[in-house]
């Protein structure tokens, strides 16, 4: 897998959620802040999102918002409309519902993921509070396919539906982060990081085979550069040294195969590199400060549900 695709997927719990909503003028709801990211599309007429913290924002027809780090924020017809709280403290209880009223029409998607936050990316870390994507001609193309097969299986559900529309979730949310990081000014952080492709080289060897041989000189001749000029390209950008990441990184997708598998820990030792259940175990604990067995036994969540006692419902 590559970067983007593993930060999602080391990070994400449960099932995503998505739900359809008409609302009709006068309306405006008040979500609070939730263990997930969010999104909401505007499939018709308009609206304003008002974040926490920050500006207003205008919402149009195709607009997409995300809300990567689950913060509180409204939504509403116009400004000065009261606003309602929603019935849950997680946009991940969200269902599908119509309003009888008279006033102009909005239709929404809106989506929520649950993500286990005690081991984020740096990527996803970097992320701003509200991800706003506007509709414009030729731009976010596959996004916005993604969003109309999302709205037509929603909105007509089918046989095979649930597992469908959680495909298309986990597309959408990569598509957001990819439109994110396309439209980057002059990159700093991450986004400079997958932007170099010396760097941007070895971090693919490293998630695409996490347990393989690496050295600085394997890794340094993925990137076409010598040992010591790779050593301190890839520190400045990533924030660690070659061999920090790569065992920062074992040890995390070791905490997702833990928390999400029934492999023995011998096998998870494996997959992540190491040869030696004893040493895989002291690093891990070393890293999460708490033996693999231990961790495995806190964190699993209860039958259909997630970190934040969510369902597994769409």
């Amino acid at each position: 897998m590559d970067v983007l695709s593993d930060t999602i997927a080391v990070m994400r719990t449960g099932r995503p959620h998505s739900a359809r909503i008409r609302k009709c003028a006068p309306w405006g709801v008040r979500a609070e802040p939730f263990h997930g990211a969010g999104f909401h599309v505007v499939l018709e007429g308009t609206c304003w999102l008002v974040p926490a913290d920050g500006a207003p924002i205008a919402l149009g027809p195709g607009d997409v918002v995300c809300l990567p780090h689950g913060r509180g924020h409204a939504l509403a017809d116009s400004l000065t409309t009261p606003l309602t709280d929603v019935p849950s403290a997680s946009l991940a209880a969200i269902r599908p519902y119509a309003d009888a009223g008279a006033g102009t029409a909005t239709v929404l998607l809106c989506g929520a993921y649950t993500l286990d936050r005690t081991r984020p990316h740096p990527l996803f870390a970097e992320l701003p509070d509200v991800i706003h994507l506007p509709a414009r001609l030729g731009h976010h193309s596959s996004l916005h396919a993604a969003v109309g097969l999302l709205a037509a299986e929603v909105g007509r559900p089918g046989h095979g539906t649930e597992a469908v529309v959680a495909a298309l979730l986990d597309m959408m949310l990569l598509y957001i982060l990819r439109s994110w990081l396309e439209r980057q000014g002059p990159a700093t952080g991450w986004a400079a990081t997958l932007r170099d492709p010396a760097v941007a080289a070895a971090l693919r060897r490293i998630h695409e085979d996490p347990a393989g041989p690496w050295t600085v000189e394997t890794l340094g001749a993925a990137a076409g550069l010598s040992r010591a000029a790779f050593s301190r390209r890839f520190t400045a950008l990533v924030g660690r040294p070659p061999l920090g990441y790569l065992t920062w990184w074992r040890l995390t997708l070791a905490a997702r195969l833990l928390r999400d598998g029934d492999q023995p820990v011998q096998a998870v030792a494996r997959r992540v590199g190491y040869t030696s259940e004893f040493a895989f175990a002291k690093a891990f604990k070393r890293e999460h400060g708490v033996a693999p067995g231990r961790y495995r036994r806190a964190l699993t969540p209860g039958p259909g549900t997630g970190p934040a006692g969510s369902g597994s419902g769409r």
